[in-house]
């Protein structure tokens, strides 16, 4: 490769980012150089941007970050004999375009050896967050000319049909593997996720429309989509939700109500929480029908806590709670197939709204805070 050096936009410190550049390292055995094509912008890193830096439990961030981990790009370079099999047992080439698991486990503690899912491991790092840019060969994070895969991570071949736009989606998609677990858990005997059972959505970014898909695609019956954004309201309705609710023009009260008036008195058959803030907790279990089970996966950061009532929120309802701490590698390759499949129902093509080069990174950032955005990517190349 004829570059020397590396452009990618540096978190040197909450509220400022720098365009530095690094060298372009050669990868060591067992490890892959991406060139990069997306990296969108997650919910956790605004999060980090805005200084919430507790994450994933208790895990501290170093700075700088090169963050990114919402990734496609080609394979570059692949070190020691130039033989590298992504996690479907599938032969990469240089030029393969792939998609790169946000997560890197140990292998060897507990939970790694006890077959939990891969994010449970005392010793991840992530890709975009916990592995600094601080430390050689520095390009650990997607918003970078080109990404360095260190060994033990696993990347997924993009099918052929499948743009690259769609494509980074794949891991907030694999994150609604919630919804899978959520068919095999149960406080009652034989009931679990139902066909035609209700479902709510709270928040509609890009997380929360990654669950809302793919509950329509597991059978569900009303979907109520909530959210402060009209503009992604709108895109909710496109992807299967049969009724809106702007948080920002109701009052929990109000939006108690009219799930409560959907279902007959009952309450929803399960809420999924995807907001990103604490108080949307309590609200989620308020709208819960006794049995009901919320799925948690929006609180990746700590914003702080708030209160509840184990009484009247968990036992009087004998709710359930799954908590979802991440994606599972297992998930990847058949998200990306479903995503290609059902491109011709969805408009996933119009789900990045905004590109921006790495120089705008800080325009990138506050245009995904904004709430007439859906996903925002950056292109490094641009």
């Amino acid at each position: 490769m004829a570059t020397q050096t590396v452009l990618a936009a540096t978190l040197v410190r909450p509220f400022q980012y720098e365009i530095r550049e690094y060298p372009l390292p050669e990868p060591a055995p067992g490890c892959v150089l991406v060139k990069m094509e997306f990296s969108g912008i997650c919910g956790t890193d605004k999060h980090t941007f805005q200084g919430y830096t507790t994450q994933y439990g208790s895990r501290k961030l170093e700075f700088p970050i090169i963050q990114g981990h919402e990734n496609v790009g080609t394979v570059a370079a692949i070190g020691g004999d130039g033989t590298y099999t992504d996690f479907e047992g599938i032969p990469l080439r240089e030029g393969d375009r792939v998609v790169v698991g946000a997560n890197v486990c140990c292998g060897e503690c507990y939970y790694c050896r006890h077959d939990f899912p891969y994010y449970c491991c005392e010793n991840t790092t992530d890709y975009g967050n916990n592995l600094s840019a601080r430390n050689p060969p520095h390009l650990f994070g997607g918003w970078s000319q080109y990404m360095y895969i260190v060994p033990g991570s696993f990347l997924v071949k993009v099918p052929d049909d499948l743009p690259c736009e769609v494509a980074v989606l794949t891991e907030i998609f694999a994150v609604s593997v919630g919804l899978d677990r959520a068919k095999q858990m149960s406080a009652f005997p034989n009931e679990s996720f139902r066909f035609d059972d209700t479902v709510v959505v709270l928040g509609a970014g890009p997380l929360g429309m990654c669950f809302l898909m793919k509950a329509r695609m597991l059978g569900a019956g009303n979907i109520i989509a909530i959210d402060l954004s009209d503009y992604r309201l709108q895109f909710a309705k496109k992807l299967g939700a049969d009724y809106l609710v702007n948080a920002a023009k109701s009052s929990a009260t109000e939006r108690l109500q009219i799930v409560k008036d959907l279902t007959n008195g009952r309450g929803a058959d399960m809420v999924i929480e995807c907001a990103g803030v604490p108080q949307a907790v309590p609200e989620a279990l308020d709208m819960l029908r006794v049995g009901g089970l919320l799925v948690e996966a929006g609180n990746f950061s700590d914003l702080g806590e708030v209160p509840f009532s184990p009484h009247r929120h968990l036992c009087a309802k004998n709710v359930r709670i799954l908590g979802v701490g991440g994606e599972e590698p297992a998930a990847y390759g058949p998200g990306m197939r479903q995503m290609a499949r059902y491109m011709k129902q969805y408009p996933l093509q119009e789900f990045v709204t905004h590109r921006f080069g790495l120089r705008d990174v800080d325009a990138a950032m506050q245009k995904s805070i904004e709430p007439d955005s859906m996903k925002v990517v950056l292109q490094p190349w641009q």
